[in-house]
């Protein structure tokens, strides 16, 4: 028991410092400019893009494995 609360500690630690630093990129990105702030949220997309084609291609790998398998 000791030992799962001293580890339940240590993640509520870090998700606390976690928040903690969303927190303050969140204020410092409402201090941008619009031109700055537009290049950002691109960024971000261009990201969120990416990462979704990556599940995309992960999924198909498993997808293809499963049906290979089944032979």
């Amino acid at each position: 028991m000791k030992e799962s609360a001293k580890a339940q500690h240590e993640v509520d630690k870090a998700n606390f410092e976690a928040v903690k630093a969303e927190s303050k990129a969140n204020w410092e990105e409402a201090k941008l400019s619009p031109k700055q702030r537009q290049a950002l949220m691109r960024q971000e997309r261009e990201e969120q893009k990416a990462k979704a084609e990556a599940r995309t291609a992960a999924a198909q790998e498993r997808i293809e494995k499963i049906r290979s398998a089944k032979r």
